[in-house]
């Protein structure tokens, strides 16, 4: 069944259109139908044809960077961004796909050109800048290309940027880890719930994998509180002025959810909240030596924000979502029994109910995603 004959079954069925109504759109609709279009073997085809044809070329600049002159490595990197983009153009009308693809190594060939050009010439070393500098690459792509690569790789670099710039500067004061970290927390957020019903599906694939395993990495990194780096450096804790340009970075971001689909807001709000709460949420230790351990607050202030998650999928209709938190919540049983609780038990003790754990934990979770995945589907029906 074709897609539009869905919608006009059910406009059909609700009174909406008479017969020959429904009858002139479907005859419209067949007469503009094309061709098949990219099927997924195609779309495979074109993700690993792009990713190794990238990584042989790496590879062989890589193997003879050594032999050719500096004038030669400028002309070879070019080179690349020349042949890589040009194919792309030329192969626009015939198979957009494939120009697509080209036109993706090109952009991501600008990074590496960047940052080779700052090499051969002995650039002022002040990396954030190839960061921007790629950023702007891939800005101008998405503006004059419009294709959800240029997009989503846009969409990465940016921030990126922003965060590598406020990093250079606070990377010697401690602390700045956990204000990095918050910066993450929250546009991974972002990320995850701004894009849930956007059209631009590969847009959403790619940020919904990138932000989940951000949120899950900034989690644990903030889980560490304040005093795990606190014999690194000598310069003190990270200053006001760049504690307030942190904060300017996270309103950006908010502001940026507002932007996007003002709902992101409310998980991106509840995302904050726990990431200032997270490296306060611990318990000093005395016994031999002074140390900081995590305590039961946070692993379950961890799992609550899981269920936050999982809920708002709900709310949002959401599959990707729903089975996001789902599998962070178990995930974070996984980490609160191996962190504070299989230590204390006996070892063959401990395996037991490790197994246990999976077997009844997996199952009841397991009917839990089904009952929350059915219950937006019948509303959606």
């Amino acid at each position: 069944m074709q897609a539009f004959e869905r919608y006009l079954e059910r406009w059909h069925n609700a009174g909406l259109l008479d017969e020959t109504t429904e009858s002139a759109i479907r005859q419209y609709e067949k007469s503009q139908a094309t061709p098949s279009g990219r099927r997924w073997q195609v779309v495979i085809a074109l993700v690993l044809g792009g990713i190794l044809l990238g990584a042989g070329v790496l590879l062989f600049v890589a193997a003879h960077w050594d032999d050719v002159s500096p004038l030669a490595r400028l002309s070879l990197v070019m080179a690349m961004l020349a042949i890589f983009h040009g194919a792309g153009i030329a192969s626009r009308e015939r198979f957009s796909g494939f120009a697509t693809t080209m036109h993706a190594l090109g952009t991501v060939a600008s990074g590496a050109a960047i940052a080779v050009v700052g090499q051969i010439f002995n650039m002022q070393e002040h990396w954030p800048a190839a960061v921007m500098l790629w950023a702007i690459c891939a800005l101008a792509g998405w503006w004059l290309l419009g294709d959800e690569f240029q997009q989503t790789l846009a969409l990465l670099l940016v921030p990126v940027w922003l965060m590598c710039e406020w990093t250079y500067r606070a990377n010697v004061y401690n602390g700045s880890d956990v204000f990095l970290f918050r910066m993450i927390a929250v546009l991974a957020a972002v990320y995850l719930t701004a894009f849930l019903h956007s059209r631009r599906r590969v847009v959403f694939g790619i940020l919904f994998a990138a932000a989940g395993i951000a949120l899950v990495a900034s989690t644990v990194t903030l889980a560490d509180g304040w005093g795990w780096n606190a014999y690194l450096h000598d310069w003190g804790f990270v200053p006001l002025p760049l504690q307030a340009a942190a904060y300017a970075i996270l309103l950006l971001i908010l502001a940026f959810a507002w932007l996007l689909d003002k709902r992101s807001l409310v998980p991106a709000l509840a995302v904050v909240a726990a990431s200032f709460a997270l490296p306060w949420l611990h318990v000093v230790r005395t016994d031999g030596w002074r140390r900081s351990e995590p305590s039961v607050a946070m692993y379950a202030l961890v799992a609550a924000l899981c269920v936050f998650l999982a809920w708002w999928g709900v709310h949002q209709a959401s599959k990707a979502l729903v089975n996001y938190g789902i599998a962070a919540f178990a995930l974070t049983v996984m980490w609160f029994y191996f962190s504070d609780i299989m230590g204390k038990l006996d070892r063959s003790l401990g395996l037991i109910m490790l197994g246990a754990l999976f077997l009844a934990g997996g199952w009841m979770l397991e009917k839990a995603r089904r009952k929350l995945v059915a219950s937006f589907s019948e509303v959606a029906a």
